[in-house]
């Protein structure tokens, strides 16, 4: 009898042991991502194939929440990868300790990203770009000042817990440097709301609630695959558009540092890149996946560029110069 308690007691402790051994990866990352229709559910699906684990992913609203988040926890966070942050964060989160150089293999990579950084790794790119219905606007603007001297409604995001509006920051400074306060006052007077992340506010857009929506070029490219429609488009500005590259870093605080890089090195795949365009509609960071057709319809922009340490030196200073501004 002992014996048969002993070998019952044995394999229970075996299987719970083995319950036990399972991984989980933990992955902070922003919500439209793991929405149904977002690249999460697809994306863990196929990389629990491949590493024995449990991939979990926990939502923010936006790319800059999930810094804020990181931030605040520091040592306490859940976090073994941080997934979103764009190269307006990343010197940031470097300078903050809050991750730990990657070992993965970024010889794939476009060349046209030129990628060097050693903390994160790109997994996806495009150019932000306000995007309107053409059976409302048969005149779209043609730039950030035409949009901004009109009295078109125009929703976009907040910079402080958003990337897309973050984006919009970086664009206004770019292109109007000091004059920057008088352009967020005339733009307060005909913006319909900013919200806190991307979702909500192309949500409300889609509702009818406003004319422009700041989102991405490659935005039109998803109501033409997923719905067949093609009056949704990019407005084009001859001054450029400011472009984002998301990447993924691994935590300083994760206890599986291995995984969290077989995850970022599972995402610059071609498994994982075919999947991000046709879900997350950004563009790939790979040369080798085919797009659907749609995609060559978008705007091609010519790109503003800001350096990653000039956007952290000067960050601070731009939002409280637009939360002053904008407020007014």
């Amino acid at each position: 009898m002992r014996s048969a308690v002993f070998s019952t007691a044995f394999v229970f402790a075996l299987a719970s042991s083995s319950v036990q051994a399972t991984p989980i990866l933990n992955v902070y990352t922003y919500d439209s991502f793991v929405s149904e229709w977002g690249p999460g559910p697809q994306l863990k699906e196929a990389f629990e194939k491949q590493c024995e684990c449990t991939l979990n992913f926990i939502a923010a609203e936006d790319g800059v929440s999930i810094l804020n988040r990181a931030r605040i926890e520091k040592s306490s966070t859940e976090a073994d990868v941080l997934l979103g942050l764009d190269l307006g964060l990343i010197t940031e989160a470097a300078n903050l300790g809050l991750v730990q150089a990657h070992s993965v293999d970024t010889s794939a990579l476009k060349s046209e990203l030129d990628w060097t950084n050693n903390f994160f790794v790109p997994f996806d790119h495009g150019h932000f770009a306000f995007i309107y219905d053409t059976r409302k606007i048969s005149e779209p603007a043609s730039s950030l000042e035409q949009l901004i001297s009109s009295n078109a409604t125009v929703i976009y995001q907040d910079p402080r817990t958003s990337t897309p509006g973050q984006g919009m920051m970086l664009w206004v400074n770019a292109v109007y440097g000091d004059q920057a306060v008088d352009a967020w006052r005339r733009l307060s007077t005909h913006t319909e709301t900013v919200t806190k992340g991307w979702w909500e506010a192309y949500s409300l857009f889609l509702e009818g609630g406003a004319d422009y929506v700041l989102s991405y070029t490659t935005s039109p490219a998803y109501h033409q695959v997923a719905e067949g429609v093609d009056h949704f488009k990019a407005a084009a500005f001859t001054e450029g558009h400011i472009s984002q590259v998301e990447v993924a870093g691994i935590s300083a605080f994760t206890q599986q540092p291995d995984l969290a890089n077989q995850f970022i090195q599972f995402m610059i795949s071609e498994e994982a890149q075919s999947i991000i365009p046709v879900t997350n509609w950004m563009l790939p960071v790979i040369d080798s996946v085919e797009l659907p057709t749609a995609f060559d319809t978008l705007v091609q922009p010519e790109t503003i560029q800001i350096s990653a340490p000039d956007i952290a030196a000067k960050r601070k200073g731009w939002i409280e110069t637009w939360r002053d501004a904008a407020s007014n």
